[in-house]
């Protein structure tokens, strides 16, 4: 009878390992054929009672410890972040309040390092997940949105002090981001604004996004902003507005990116159309796509991070320095894991990893820049 048929695990390769015997010296023991020993460890097969008896005699343990009688998986309403999922969809999943979030793990970003474990399995009608984590691990777990590749280090940081605890990065703009956060799709927003006068851009935008959510502001980084640029600068690029020169490829961020922000405001003051800019309609979703299309020789500046270009191995010309904030609801502020990120950000390992960053710097990590957000202060 086909082992399929059944929702059993079969434990008898890891015990006939333990014991150091080959399939073909366990057959002989049970009275089987190899081939059959073979079916029985691939789940081919399911063995009869007898059989199951004889091999639980041989190793001294119980039939049920052989074989295994897995409970179904558990099924919960899930809340996709975007529509671009299909039928047995991996994702990553939080709890944010009430809902289930799913972060579908199919897109190049999510690829970047390998496969990454999934938490659940979109059920065929995207209504639902089918959970391969513990329900108990989701409620330790929090989504961020943002783009600051330095909070890949802060999860790994929060890991540490709790390996229960886990944080789901997202990338996003800061745009999307806060509206993450407005949508309940998210636990934390990261934006990096860069001021443009006398008011905090990041305490701006998060108070006119978040009009219905008083949140608080931490800093998390400074982070130098500008041009990549091929290795050497072999274009001579100086300033944005060398950027409409005819020769230079040039590759935008989306519309509510704050590198788009920045580069118009520029643009701006330098009476630079982007029109005139070759490739200014032509546009990445991240540092990383900027960068790779200039490594492959197939745009000579895009928008970044020093800390990109120099992992990429290119040239940068910087605009300014920018700091990362960190927005998190006040309601769940006595959220586990958000407790621990508090103390990570106070933590001295943390400061000190992000100070050595090409291009970092970690002078505002868990600082408090706005203690009570809400939409006054965006006036």
């Amino acid at each position: 009878m086909a082992g399929e048929n059944f929702n059993i695990t079969c434990n008898v390769k890891q015990y006939r390992l333990a014991k150091g015997w080959t399939q073909a010296e366990l057959a002989e023991k049970a009275g089987v054929r190899r081939q059959g020993i073979y079916d029985i460890e691939s789940g081919r097969y399911l063995p009869n009672t007898a059989i199951a008896l004889r091999l639980a005699r041989i190793f001294g343990c119980r039939v049920e410890a052989l074989f295994v009688e897995e409970s179904p998986a558990e099924a919960e309403p899930v809340h996709l972040i975007h529509d671009r999922a299909g039928p047995s969809t991996r994702l990553a999943l939080g709890r944010v309040r009430d809902r289930l979030i799913g972060l579908p793990l199919d897109d190049a970003e999510s690829l970047s390092l390998g496969f990454q474990c999934a938490d659940g399995l979109l059920t065929p009608d995207q209504s639902s997940a089918l959970l391969l984590s513990p329900s108990e691990s989701l409620d330790k777990t929090i989504i961020l949105m943002g783009c600051d590749p330095a909070f890949a280090l802060l999860s790994h940081h929060v890991s540490r002090l709790d390996p229960h605890a886990r944080i789901h990065c997202r990338f996003a703009s800061s745009t999307r981001s806060l509206q993450g956060l407005a949508d309940g799709v998210a636990h934390v927003a990261g934006t990096h604004m860069h001021n443009t006068g006398a008011e905090e851009s990041n305490v701006v935008v998060a108070g006119e996004a978040l009009t219905h959510v008083p949140s608080r502001l931490l800093g998390f980084s400074l982070m130098e902003e500008g041009v990549m640029v091929a290795r050497g600068n072999p274009l001579g690029l100086r300033t944005v507005a060398d950027l409409a020169q005819p020769m230079v490829r040039f590759v935008n961020r989306e519309p509510g990116a704050a590198l788009r922000v920045l580069l118009d405001d520029h643009l701006n003051r330098c009476r630079v159309p982007g029109s005139a800019i070759h490739g200014y309609g032509n546009e990445v979703n991240s540092h990383r796509e900027g960068a790779y299309r200039i490594a492959c020789n197939v745009a000579d500046a895009a928008l970044g991070l020093r800390a990109i270009a120099d992992a990429y191995n290119l040239g940068f010309v910087p605009i300014t320095v920018a700091r990362c904030d960190l927005v998190i609801p006040a309601d769940l502020g006595d959220h586990p894991t958000i407790k621990i990120l508090e103390d990570v950000l106070q933590s001295a390992a943390l400061r000190r990893e992000i100070r050595h960053l090409s291009g970092y710097d970690a002078s505002v990590t868990g600082q408090v820049i706005a203690e009570t957000l809400t939409p006054s202060d965006a006036v």
